[in-house]
């Protein structure tokens, strides 16, 4: 799933540390952690210190939300909504093939994961626009960032093509 938490690093988390009045060292430790659970407990979200999409789009972080297999939260039950498939905010198999439905017929890339672009095509949010979609593609806020497959539970999936959320990478260990 596409999220940020403790050990990762690259640019989402410094447009995440901006949004939360942090350094921005792109390196999400302690700090930034104990500044996400404080923003979590004050605006009604679960208090985890990991940065999902309902934590994104409650920040008006619109360029990070990714829903994929995994995802959960209400922000996964309003696009099963839309796509008229059992909302239990649980993005699972039936999802991302209604996903990939949507994104053959729509001309966008089919790989059932719905990021800004599907997004802003199915209008989901307003907040969704081409700005907005610009800013989540590699070249646009992360040029020259080598791209690399998120790093813990984000791993099992890559990230999609000339996503900020290639380049993820985790900063312990490996």
């Amino acid at each position: 799933m596409a999220i940020l938490k403790r050990g990762l690093a690259g640019e989402p988390v410094k447009l995440l540390q901006r949004k939360l009045g942090v350094e921005a060292d792109g390196r999400f430790g302690p700090g930034t952690e104990k500044a996400l659970q404080d923003y979590q407990k004050a605006h009604g979200l679960k208090v985890d210190g990991i940065a999902g999409p309902d934590t994104f789009v409650q920040m008006g972080l619109y360029e990070l939300v990714l829903l994929r297999s995994g995802s959960r939260g209400d922000t996964v039950k309003r696009l099963q909504t839309a796509l008229a498939v059992t909302a239990d905010g649980a993005f699972g198999a039936g999802t991302a093939a209604a996903v990939r439905a949507f994104q053959e017929k729509n001309g966008l890339e089919a790989d059932g994961m719905a990021g800004p672009a599907t997004l802003a095509k199915m209008g989901l949010f307003k907040e969704m626009t081409p700005d907005v979609v610009k800013r989540s593609e590699v070249g646009s806020a992360a040029a020259g960032t080598p791209s690399a497959a998120p790093a813990g539970d984000a791993a099992a999936e890559p990230a999609p093509a000339r996503s900020i959320w290639g380049t993820i990478k985790s900063f312990f260990g490996a």
